[in-house]
């Protein structure tokens, strides 16, 4: 039983690591503006890479058509939350913009983290998956994200405009904090669409793929609100050009292909998973989703130190950072402990 739960929680960070790691490739980007990669890694992240894995879950003589049929009113909820996340998705990728990977990521996910967490089991009225050692392991995870923030605020004081700027471009706390906030929140409907999700099955499906039909449900709605911002920025800023420069295709595809692997990489790997915790820890297969958000949030901050949006803090700053990275990773754990 330890092994299957130790395989499952590796599996879940790997997944967390490839996702924290899905916003390197689009700063190869060239010559694009931000609605137009977006736009485009959208498809690989959110249409191609879930349609490959959600077949991974459809036995033979099958379809995922005549699964989502015979659930019309999971499949149709299912999508709807996926276009309210798909909003949590946009301002997402606008809190890194404002805030940089490690302050963006940190109070996004934090909130997409425990309401995730919470609301999933509540909406779908499962509630008896809310027990006290749930709360319990939201609780820490939220302590630790919000030390995070302190270590955040910190840094944000300390350093000259310039400095800020040299990290992130387009630095602006205020608007990025309301930006982050409103994603966090947002973010946290694909927990629940997920959670609406759950009869999106087949007895035959393997457990460690179960979950990849309703993933697929959630990313559609998400890329059909991402889809239509996107080409509106276009039209507004006269950026369609960015699609036909022929020179940039091939270059520009490969990254936001990479990009958009790396992303769905943490939801392949959050339903591999669980798939080794079923059976083995009810609180623990419970508790996924924030373990994976908690992972998130401590990958994004490493890529934030590699990507010296902490260079010239204070050592006290530092530590703020790592006690609040320790918190997140112990929290993974503490569930199964109590």
């Amino acid at each position: 039983m330890i092994m299957e739960i130790v395989i499952g929680l590796c599996i879940i960070a790997v997944g967390a690591f490839f996702q924290s790691s899905s916003y390197v490739p689009i700063h190869k980007i060239r010559q694009w503006s931000w609605e137009s990669y977006w736009m485009v890694q959208g498809v690989f992240a959110w249409l191609f890479f879930p349609l490959l894995g959600a077949l991974l879950a459809v036995p033979s003589g099958e379809s995922l058509w005549t699964l989502y049929a015979a659930h019309p009113k999971e499949s149709l909820l299912t999508v709807l939350f996926g276009a309210l996340w798909g909003i949590g998705g946009l301002t997402f990728g606008l809190s890194m913009r404002y805030l940089g990977v490690a302050l963006g990521q940190s109070i996004a996910l934090g909130l997409c983290s425990g309401l995730g967490a919470v609301l999933g089991p509540v909406f779908t009225g499962n509630t008896s998956d809310l027990t006290a050692a749930l709360w319990i392991g939201v609780v820490v995870t939220l302590i630790g994200i919000a030390i995070i923030g302190v270590a955040g605020g910190m840094k944000t004081a300390a350093l000259p405009e310039e400095e800020r700027k040299k990290a992130v471009k387009d630095f602006n706390f205020t608007k990025g904090l309301l930006v982050a906030v409103l994603s966090g929140v947002m973010s946290a409907c694909f927990s629940i669409g997920l959670s609406f999700g759950n009869p999106l099955h087949w007895e035959a499906t393997r457990p460690i793929f179960a979950s990849l039909p309703a993933t697929l449900l959630v990313t559609v709605g998400g890329f059909l609100t991402n889809a239509g911002y996107c080409l509106s920025q276009n039209a507004k800023n006269h950026t369609f050009g960015d699609y036909r420069q022929g020179g940039l295709w091939v270059h520009n595809l490969l990254f936001c292909c990479l990009a958009g692997l790396l992303w769905y990489s943490q939801f392949f790997g959050l339903s591999l998973g669980k798939g080794f915790l079923e059976g083995h820890s009810a609180v623990l297969l419970a508790f996924s989703w924030c373990i994976l958000m908690a992972l998130n949030v401590t990958f994004s901050n490493v890529w934030g130190i590699i990507l010296h949006e902490w260079k010239g803090v204070s050592r006290k700053t530092v530590f703020v950072l790592l006690l609040g990275l320790a918190v997140l990773v112990f929290s993974c754990f503490l569930p199964q402990l109590l």
